[in-house]
């Protein structure tokens, strides 16, 4: 690198930065022989309260090596991280949207305080990897991204079966609950789910927020091939953490950064894939915030765009049977990327090879797992954005794991002003087949913090209410849900939208194929309500949680700070 001006250059050379070297020298890490070399931050978000992050301590040397191996300096350091599944259901759930925002202003600050070169960005679930990959747009130096990967399935033999059966999270735990409580299963055989859904560290098994954002990631250029779908526990995923340090380095080397690969026409690829799997409603979220940090023009607009030109061709759980680890035996991203080829755009990528290049070297081991784009599961993409006079700014519902039958839906409101009301009435068996729930104040202003409703719409499906009830709100869903589960309506309730002035009884029809969602109130009658209408107090007063609401706009332009 002697010869080529570094970033860290600033911060390490020069007569002046005598104390700063001190200190340098003072961690350990740092030599006199290494003063011109790379620095390169390691992100890890490394804990124990999460189990796709348990094994990223190994995942950390890896990527030390890779960049050692490559001519750099390596230094970690931590970034927060917050289990959905685990905050599901309570007041933790607050904290998980809002937590994307600390952590991309945490990415920011420890690069631009240190004059970091590059970074390697250890990630795996929910927010941290759209916050992460948020703060190095922002700052706009070379970066590359290891999702520490999928958990395999789980395995049990349920009562009634003859052989034991693949187990995921949100099926055999979330849902479980809803058939204890039906008398489906009793207290032994629940107890004997939550010990064998999740074997052991990974993200959540299915095409839930962490794995279909590890699989945008890699779509859009940011992680070695192969990445996404490599499970936690495979040997090659220590391999790709290494060569992911050294490729790092050779991007510094050229001087290629964040915003060089973070680019309209690597976001449409992230959507393409996104929507031929199957993702997460929750990427209706990061993927514009990503864009905006990157300075590109995506809308939700895109998503029914994309959505029109790709096919669902992989059903993995929750609308499908299949696991992640049965799309990386099929070939993982690279052989999704080779059968969308005629629908994606040729970008570069960190690996050095472009899009094109990736899928042409691919294989389809399965084609039952990723079908030709002739023979979808679905002709359209996982994903739809709605819009109507009860969500003028649009919605979001996950199309491809919604029944046929309930993909056209009109029912009576069951109004409801927090998540924990709506629980209660499902599991007093209060909600009726043919209602349509309307769960409003939780969106990111009125939550705040927008919490995924997963518990309550695992509820409906474990009592057998999911093909015969429509839930809607301004709040959002885990990707593990399925069934009419239409979230992010904007405005929201809290900032005066319509969804505010339903009451119960209004008639709300849901229509998927023609992406609209009204509520039938005369207008006379609407504008009525709208004057009459009172804000609500404020759920949470003090703390970050107060300074967020303040802060964050609306779902329809990903949730970002004003």
């Amino acid at each position: 690198m002697s010869g080529k001006k570094l970033k860290s250059d600033i911060a390490v050379k020069g007569v002046d930065r005598a104390p700063s070297r001190a200190l340098l020298y003072a961690t350990g890490q740092y030599a006199p022989r290494h003063v011109g070399k790379p620095m390169v931050g390691i992100a890890s978000s490394f804990n124990d309260l999460i189990p796709g992050h348990t094994s990223m301590r190994s995942l950390e040397r890896a990527v030390e090596r890779g960049i050692a191996a490559g001519g750099g300096v390596p230094f970690i350091f931590g970034m927060p991280g917050i289990c959905d599944g685990i905050a599901m259901g309570q007041k933790g759930m607050h904290y998980s949207l809002p937590s994307r925002e600390l952590i991309a202003d945490g990415i920011e600050t420890v690069a631009e305080a240190n004059q970091l070169d590059g970074l390697v960005l250890l990630t795996n679930c929910d927010k941290i990897t759209p916050g992460m990959i948020m703060g190095v747009a922002r700052i706009n130096i070379p970066a590359v991204v290891v999702t520490a990967g999928p958990m395999l399935a789980g395995h049990w033999r349920k009562k009634g079966e003859s052989q034991p059966c693949r187990l995921s999270l949100v099926r055999d735990t979330f849902e479980a609950i809803g058939r204890h409580r039906s008398g489906e299963i009793d207290d032994e055989e629940l107890t004997n789910l939550e010990l064998r859904a999740c074997p052991g560290a990974g993200s959540c098994q299915g095409l839930y927020t962490a794995n279909t954002m590890a699989c945008v990631t890699e779509a859009m250029g940011l992680s070695m091939p192969g990445c996404a779908a490599t499970p936690a526990v495979e040997a090659a995923k220590v391999r790709i953490a290494e060569q992911s340090g050294e490729r790092v380095v050779e991007l510094v080397r050229k001087g290629i950064s964040s915003r060089d690969l973070i680019t309209a026409d690597s976001i449409r690829n992230g959507i393409a894939v996104d929507m031929a799997l199957g993702g997460s409603s929750n990427t209706c979220l990061h993927i514009p915030a990503i864009a905006h940090e990157a300075g590109a023009d995506i809308n939700l607009e895109v998503f029914n765009e994309v959505s029109s030109e790709v096919p669902h061709i992989s059903n993995l759980r929750p609308g499908g049977d299949y696991f992640m680890e049965d799309l990386y035996h099929a070939g993982g991203i690279p052989a999704v990327l080779k059968r969308l080829k005629g629908a994606i755009n040729d970008v570069p990528t960190v690996s050095g090879d472009s899009s094109y290049m990736i899928a042409d070297s691919a294989e389809v081991y399965n084609e039952s797992v990723i079908r030709p784009v002739s023979n979808p599961y679905h002709s359209e993409g996982g994903m739809a954005v709605l819009k109507g006079s009860l969500a003028p700014d649009g919605c979001v519902v996950k199309q491809s794991a919604v029944t046929d039958e309930m993909l056209r839906f009109r029912g009576p409101a069951r109004v409801f002003n927090s998540e924990e009301e709506t629980s209660r009435a499902i599991s007093k068996g209060e909600i009726e087949g043919g209602e349509v729930i309307v769960l409003r104040y939780e969106g990111p202003k009125g939550g705040p913090g927008m919490r995924e409703m997963l518990s309550p719409t695992s509820a409906l499906v474990g009592m057998g209410l999911g093909n015969s009830c429509a839930l809607i709100t301004d709040g959002r869903f885990s990707g593990g849900t399925r069934g009419p589960c239409i979230g992010h309506v904007s405005p929201e309730a809290a900032a005066g939208g319509p969804i505010a002035f339903v009451e119960e009884g209004d008639m709300v029809e849901l229509n998927i194929p023609e992406r609209k969602l009204e509520v039938e109130i005369d207008p006379s009658e609407l504008e009525k309500r709208r004057k009459n209408w009172q804000p609500v107090e404020p759920k949470i007063k003090t703390g970050y949680l107060a300074r967020y609401a303040k802060l964050v706009t609306s779902a329809a332009t990903g949730a970002v700070y004003e």
